[in-house]
């Protein structure tokens, strides 16, 4: 199993700006140098805690930092930007990487960035789905560009001249595209099946119960049998909230400090989707009563914590209920207090994830060979 990072930062509303967003670079060079095979990071614009408005603008600004891990935005909100802009930005932005760019793509979820970008009564589904077609198909074509949809109309013929380059949009690196994933939040999700089926790959988000994870698997393989190719494991990204420490007595007590990171991050998250009406998402059958959910109910089945040994046994148990998966995606949380923050991270890459990896059945190995004979 691999080991990568994704965060959308929920921060203190009244914490420094600058200060949160040099903590939350100083995370991703710390899980470079730690040897994470990946890294994301989300954006909104309306947010006041989760603070990182443009994960491009982000990860410029750490792309010349970093050596070896791979970027992902995580992700872009498609239907709040125009799909030219997201071509042309995401382009550059591999050639910066050299090739190290994964492109996260959403609908979006926050509801106030709908409304601000003016779809809140869109609908949203459909156009992330225009605006993908729209981005894939500039990278696959050649100028003048003549895309004509519901939501954007994108087009250089009247002002094309080649032979001095105007008109065009940059193409990534990575040929035909960067490889593409799709964060999986509802349970039994369709979307999942439908970006399997495209050859994308999902990443199940750290806000959800283990039955609407498990979930998701089926729905995967259900899309690689439609698109005819094999259903890897090694391709299922799940992401989870971990907190480790050198003894149990402080992992627990920053774990679960009612006014600690981890508790204020789902504090903040299951306020948003209640009065989203997405309070299924923290249930643990479809039919628990809406009264039986509460905050410490979520943080006591989300939260993994504990020592080394402690938080390996808990996600080989998490493993277990699941099923395979090929990277644990650690979900980064405010540093309230930096040297914990960062000792958990080097805890989790040094201590942690050679002991899962020691207990985890050799299935990729079979899979592979299944998919590939010769």
């Amino acid at each position: 199993m691999n080991l990568g990072f994704f965060t959308m930062p929920i921060h203190p509303l009244d914490k420094d700006w600058l200060r949160s967003l040099n903590e939350d670079r100083e995370a991703f060079l710390l899980a470079d140098e730690l040897g994470f095979t990946e890294a994301y990071v989300g954006e909104h614009v309306t947010d006041k805690a989760e603070n990182i408005t443009s994960c491009i603008a982000f990860l410029a600004w750490i792309a010349a930092a970093t050596r070896q891990i791979k970027l992902g935005t995580g992700t872009i909100n498609m239907p709040n930007t125009h799909p030219a802009t997201v071509a042309a930005s995401m382009a550059m932005l591999d050639h910066m990487l050299d090739g190290r760019l994964i492109f996260g793509i959403s609908p979006g979820g926050l509801l106030s960035d709908a409304e601000l970008f003016g779809n809140l009564d869109a609908n949203r589904n459909e156009m992330f789905l225009e605006s993908i077609n729209q981005v894939l198909d500039i990278w696959a074509g050649e100028p003048p560009y003549n895309f004509q949809g519901k939501y954007w109309n994108i087009s250089t013929q009247k002002t094309l001249i080649k032979d001095i380059g105007q008109g065009f949009i940059a193409k990534p690196l990575q040929r035909p595209h960067p490889p593409v994933v799709v964060t999986a939040v509802a349970p039994f999700s369709k979307g999942v099946t439908e970006a399997a089926a495209r050859g994308w790959e999902p990443i199940s988000a750290n806000f959800l119960m283990p039955a609407w994870v498990k979930s998701h698997w089926p729905k995967y393989v259900e899309g690689c049998e439609r698109g005819g190719r094999p259903a890897d494991p090694a391709n299922w990204r799940v992401a989870k909230s971990v907190f480790v420490a050198k003894d149990a007595a402080t992992a627990k007590a920053y774990a679960t400090d009612p006014e600690g990171p981890y508790v204020y991050y789902y504090r903040s998250l299951f306020t948003k989707l209640k009065n989203n009406g997405r309070i299924e998402l923290f249930k643990t059958r479809r039919d628990q009563p809406d009264d039986e959910v509460t905050l410490e109910m979520i943080c006591d089945r989300l939260i993994i914590h504990g020592t080394p040994d402690s938080v390996a046994d808990q996600l080989l148990a998490f493993q277990d209920e699941v099923g395979e998966f090929g990277t644990l995606l650690y979900a980064g949380k405010d540093w309230m207090d930096r040297e914990l923050g960062r000792q958990s991270m080097i805890l989790m890459a040094e201590k942690v994830m050679p002991r899962v990896n020691a207990g985890t059945p050799k299935r990729f190995n079979v899979v592979e060979q299944s998919a590939n004979p010769l």
